[in-house]
């Protein structure tokens, strides 16, 4: 039984901070996908299932750029983000004097990922491959990473083609989930 680290703080609540919560929430039942695991080979591990967060937690980032007030949802999503992986430390243990070291890794791993992402997008598909086999697959299973790459891709045009309203009121902004 695999034990799923990250569960999401998302309660119900208005104006923004809902439809961040509302955005969070569909990014980790997304990571949450069996098929990354069983059929894109993604490790089902703690490092694993953090790299599929990161990955779409940075598409839906990449998408929320093309908002009107792209500053203020991003941050809240991210904010979002820390909170639920500090709460995360905690509730596996981590003491209260290691959660800023390890939240400071998670921030720098976010940063690196979204930084390698983008430039490897801006590439092509065989740089994004390269960018996922070195991110999710440490390297070693790039036919997977090519196959993930498509993934993004798809997933990327479809969130380019949705607003911001549609994004919060569908269940799943992410392109569907190829079985192989």
């Amino acid at each position: 039984m695999t034990i799923w680290p990250f569960k999401s703080l998302v309660r119900p609540r208005s104006g923004s901070e809902g439809t961040i919560g509302t955005i969070y929430g569909m990014i980790v039942t997304r990571a949450r996908e069996p098929a990354f695991y069983n059929g894109y080979g993604v490790p089902d591990t703690v490092d694993g299932r953090f790299d599929l967060v990161v990955l779409h937690l940075w598409m839906a980032l990449s998408c929320l750029r093309t908002t009107a007030d792209p500053q203020k949802l991003a941050q809240g999503l991210f904010d979002h983000f820390c909170a639920d992986m500090d709460a995360n430390l905690r509730e596996m243990g981590v003491g209260d004097m290691a959660v800023p070291k390890r939240m400071q890794a998670f921030g720098q791993a976010f940063y690196g990922r979204s930084a390698a992402y983008d430039a490897a997008v801006a590439e092509g598909h065989e740089a994004l491959a390269r960018a996922l086999d070195k991110n999710v697959y440490n390297g070693r299973n790039f036919e997977q990473a090519r196959r993930l790459a498509g993934y993004v891709e798809a997933s990327i045009a479809r969130l380019a083609s949705i607003d911001i309203a549609t994004l919060t009121e569908d269940r799943q902004p992410f392109a569907t989930l190829v079985s192989h």
